[in-house]
Parts: structure tokens; sequence; C-alpha cells
């Protein structure tokens, strides 16, 4: 299944013509032609983030994150060590702390803004694939279905590069698009 770049509207690939990045439905191929035709602009197309600036965009994410989780994890420790709290203990402690912040950070940015920073400065924001803001429930799913893109040793993210949206596997479990802004 495509998605036609002007209704939005789901087809199988064999229902849409292909010109350059977009795919248009039968229905929809007049007023795309005249569009073109008259050098209008093509609302309601999406253009994709593209794999390298998606890459550059989670860089920028890892050093926020890292950033804040290293703070508090490092806060947390030193209490937890005050405190006399077993190493190995305060090392869960902290681990748990730390990956919360990760989770938090995502499904706030994304729930609330449709970006994280990292996404954000690269002028990106993530969409469902009919173009609508995502949730805070399918923020918090995208952060989850991320695992499985690393753990097929990044093919996941790999796919990003190759597919017509620019999906990675976590886009296409979650149903959702990185789209330039």
């Amino acid at each position: 299944m495509v998605q036609c770049s002007v209704c939005m509207q789901q087809f199988d690939e064999s229902a849409v013509i292909k010109a350059g990045d977009y795919r248009i439905c039968a229905q929809c191929k007049p007023i795309f032609l005249q569009r073109l035709r008259e050098g209008a602009s093509l609302t309601g197309a999406m253009k994709y983030g593209g794999f390298w600036i998606r890459f550059t965009a989670v860089g920028v994410d890892g050093l926020v994150a890292g950033a804040g989780g290293w703070i508090v994890g490092f806060a947390l420790g030193f209490l937890l060590g005050a405190m006399g709290i077993r190493a190995l203990a305060a090392k869960v402690i902290v681990q748990v702390f730390t990956s919360a912040i990760g989770i938090a950070y995502i499904t706030y940015f994304l729930g609330a803004y449709g970006a994280t920073l990292g996404k954000m400065l690269c002028g990106l924001r993530v969409v469902r694939s009919d173009g609508r803001k995502i949730s805070y429930g399918r923020a918090f799913g995208r952060y989850w279905a991320n695992f499985l893109s690393a753990i097929t040793f990044s093919i996941g993210y790999i796919m990003a590069a190759f597919d017509s949206e620019k999906r990675a596997l976590h886009d296409r479990i979650c149903d959702t698009r990185v789209v330039r802004t």
C-alpha cells in the first residue's frame, strides 16, 4: 500500500502513478497535473526526511538525553552512595532512572511537538501516514519499536535509505513518517 501525495488516502501500488517523489491516485491525477502546469505549490505532498538528516537528528537527541541522564545519574549515584546503598543496587537504580529520562524525553517531545530537539534543529517532525500529529501513546510505542530497528543490526534504520517514503522499521510498525517542515 502507498499513500497518494494529494489526498493522503492509501492505495495499492498498481493503482497510483509515480511522478518524481510523488504518488498520485487516479482521482487526484487531473488536479495534480493542473497544479504542475500552473507552477503552484503542491500542498498536501509530504517531503520525507532522508536517512542522513534523520541520523544527525538522532545524534543530537543522544547528546541531549545523554547529558540529562548523566547529570541525574551522577547526582543520584552520589546521593545513594551517601545513604549507604550497596554499589550494585545503586547502579541498578541509577540505570532505571536514566533510562526513564530517555523514554520521557522521546515520548514527551514527540507527543507534544511532533519532534524531539534534534528533529526540530534539523527541520523534521514525526506524523501519522495521513499527516496528522502523533499521540503520546504512539510516541511511547515508537520509542520501543526503535529497539527492533536496533537489534536487527541496525538494518531497521538502514531501511529508511532505500524506502520511497524514507520509513525505518519503527516507522512501519507505528504507521509514522518523518517529514521536513
